[in-house]
């Protein structure tokens, strides 16, 4: 039997090889070898920002250690004061602060784990009053002026990187990575366009490119031939004035020869106005630029491993990358916070279970931009690993789960895999709820990849479907459940505009899922989340059948102005859409900008796609009301057009009308929670989650959390 069980675990390791031979294949990097070519990239969480966050610290990659990562990163730590991200963010520049770090790196290595930590120094970046820069020159991203640093102040900067790298050791690190990209203080040094120095730090490329050879040489100096340094290089800057082609592969070459052991690829300043991570970026979109560089290098017989980034989620993705020699690893961030065992699942045939990053930012980069401390929508136990634990139940319970949107999903499978014997109702064919409208929308193509996710989750927790169940209180006492959790939802909230019910009006549901036709002209009543992706929708004319550009790079690269950096430095161009398929007006409320909810890391990745494809915005819009242009009280024939009656301002002033073909309501949600009264006379346990609970804005960040919290708890 022994023997037969030694077979069968040699035969499974052997199919699921194969099924990644090139994402599992070890890297040999002369003095250790990683055990396979996945990289966790950096990602500030907040876990770095304070001395009593580190052990959950070193529970948060401890347990990514575990799930298989060839090699971890941390966020970043700057070297010094001048370097901070903000006032007093994660620091590294004493032998105090590096003996903190040794439970972090004990507990990677009691996992099998290797990490390194991230040397970032931000530069004019940083939003405190330190920061120092190559020129004086203030970012648009930070409201400080940096001070111009003088040739001893850059040597102090050296020094202090060097301190840095050789304190990592100490801490027990099995590597550093020098941040020279994301238009960070390095990178800074790199182009014209923020080193505006005439000395021996700027001028000629071979100056400029200076500070970044000089760092790497004398780190690799101080920590010795056996540790692993990463240089991470920006290949494609995005910007106005960035490096040209030639000046990159100087600075590679140079890098390879001052000791870099990777080479770890950037893309996109953080100024750069196009994204580079948001969801409707095409996976893999930049993977060409990591093949260029690894192609030119390796004509020039420099072996140095190159990694590629930026939207990779899936190892399917990843493992077609590594085939076509893109690059020698693939460097994953959020797709860890997604799901720690990524790897595992993979190396196991279970890609089916991996918990998809689905690059929405929501809460990760929103959050580091808010000072809050970062986790993941589709994940909310990242970087709360100690407190919210999944356990199994002390005492099995009967529980009932309405509504399968993704608040009831959480629910429903954490309580499953906790033990208890969980019913899932909806009313609908499907799960999903407000997802499949999201889905729908073009750039939100990844959220299939939740529901994919959850649809194999609740096979796996053994959870109960009652699909196409329409549930009354009296369905829910009869069964006797010990708990019932409402997650029911919302509905479209009345905007009680007179005239609303003319035919010519629709709901964004009718719209999205193409219950009803929509003319060449639309007004968009309502310009939160729902409006912005309505419009979206409309303007691509995705209901038409018109492909999105998230599935078509080329288009993709277009429409935002993206080109071979060989060809233009920086690798912008002038921007060029398609053409939009409708005129699309989008009208708010309240005045002020559009999409003023929208996170803070995305929103404008939004409102420029509505720019592009011409949509106009109005606020400050009243409502008066909707009827025919003529005035006749209604439309004498099914083709003729609708008005929307608006005007401004508390006075109601200037009055006009909208002369469009359709008119999409989408303005707000209310909760569903009609069972909750019936529940609880009949004194049934009743817990309201997710849209049910509040229905503000559809917040999916919200709904998942509340429904992996309770499944916790209950």
């Amino acid at each position: 039997m022994g023997g037969f069980a030694a077979r069968r675990c040699r035969y499974d390791a052997l199919m699921t090889a194969t099924l990644y031979p090139h994402l599992l294949q070890p890297l040999d990097l002369g003095f250790t070898t990683l055990k396979n070519r996945v990289l966790m990239g950096s990602m500030h969480t907040g876990l770095e920002d304070g001395r009593k966050h580190f052990p959950r610290m070193a529970a948060f990659f401890a347990e990514r250690a575990r799930g298989g990562v060839g090699l971890m990163v941390t966020g970043g730590f700057a070297p010094n004061i001048e370097g901070w991200a903000k006032p007093f963010a994660g620091t590294l520049s004493t032998s105090g602060a590096a003996g903190r770090h040794r439970q972090v790196t004990e507990a990677v290595h009691a996992e099998g784990g290797k990490i390194a930590l991230q040397i970032l120094h931000t530069g004019r970046y940083g939003y405190q009053p330190f920061c120092v820069a190559p020129s004086r020159i203030q970012s648009p991203i930070s409201p400080f002026t940096p001070r111009a640093l003088s040739a001893r102040g850059i040597e102090r900067q050296i020094r202090a990187f060097v301190r840095c790298a050789a304190l990592a050791r100490e801490a027990g690190y099995d590597g550093v990575e020098v941040m020279g990209s994301e238009g960070y203080f390095i990178n800074q040094f790199l182009v014209a366009h923020t080193n505006h120095r005439d000395d021996e730090w700027g001028g000629s490329y071979p100056n400029r490119m200076r500070l970044a050879v000089e760092i790497v040489r004398r780190v690799r100096e101080a920590v010795g031939p056996d540790f692993i340094l990463i240089y991470r290089i920006s290949l494609i800057d995005l910007i106005p004035d960035g490096s040209s082609w030639p000046e990159v592969l100087e600075l590679a070459r140079a890098v390879s020869a001052a000791g870099a052991t990777i080479l770890n690829t950037g893309i996109g300043w953080h100024e750069a106005r196009v994204p580079t991570i948001a969801t409707s970026v095409p996976r893999g979109a930049f993977t060409w630029v990591t093949k260029k560089l690894r192609d030119a290098l390796r004509a020039e017989g420099i072996a140095t491993p190159v990694v590629t980034s930026n939207r990779l989620n899936m190892p399917e993705v990843a493992e077609a990358v590594l085939a076509r020699g893109d690059a020698d690893m693939v460097s994953l961030a959020r797709p860890f916070l997604a799901d720690a065992e990524f790897v595992n699942k993979a190396a196991q045939g279970r890609s089916d279970e991996i918990n998809t990053c689905i690059a929405c930012n929501q809460a990760c980069l929103d959050h580091t931009f808010r000072n809050r401390m970062s986790s993941c929508l589709v994940n909310p136990r990242a970087c709360h690993e100690t407190e919210l634990v999944i356990a199994p139940a002390g005492t099995r319970k009967r529980i009932a789960v309405v509504g399968a949107g993704p608040a009831g999903l959480a629910a429903a499978t954490t309580m499953a895999e906790r033990g208890h014997e969980v019913h899932l109702f909806d009313a609908a064919a499907q799960i999903g709820g407000q997802f499949n409208l999201a889905r729908r929308v073009p750039g939100k193509e990844e959220f299939e990849e939740t529901l994919r996710y959850y649809a194999r989750r609740l096979q796996v927790t053994g959870v109960r479907m009652r699909l196409q169940t329409q549930v009354d209180a009296e369905l829910l006492r009869s069964h006797a459940f010990d708990e019932v959790v409402l997650a029911t939802g919302v509905t479209p909230r009345d905007p009680r505009i007179p005239g609303q019910d003319h035919s010519k009006v629709l709901s964004y549901i009718d719209v999205l899922l193409g219950r009803r036709p929509v003319g060449r002209r639309v007004a968009i009543v309502g310009a939160g989340g729902i409006g912005f992706d309505v419009a979206e929708f409309l303007a691509n004319g995705t209901d038409l059948g018109h492909a999105s550009t998230t599935m078509d790079l080329a288009a993709w690269l277009r429409e935002w102005g993206v080109t071979d950096p060989q060809a233009q430095r920086g690798g912008v161009v002038r921007p060029q859409p398609e053409p939009p398929v409708r005129e699309v007006t989008l009208l708010q409320r309240k005045p002020g900008k559009h999409g003023g909810t929208l996170g803070k890391t995305t929103g404008w990745i939004h409102r420029a796609a509505l720019k592009m494809k011409q949509v106009q915005m109005l606020a400050g819009v009243n409502y008066e009301r909707i009827g025919a242009v003529d005035g006749s009280g209604g439309a004498a024939h099914a083709d003729d057009p609708v008005g929307l009656f608006i005007s401004y301002g508390k006075d109601h002033r200037d009055g006009t009308v909208l002369t469009v073909d359709t008119i999409v309501l989408c303005a707000g949600q209310e909760p569903l929670r009609e069972l909750q009264a019936p529940l609880r006379a009949a004194g049934i346990e009743v817990h309201l989650i997710g849209g049910a609970f509040e229905a503000g804005e559809l917040d999916a960040k919200r709904a998942i959390d509340q429904g992996t919290r309770l499944g916790a708890r209950l």
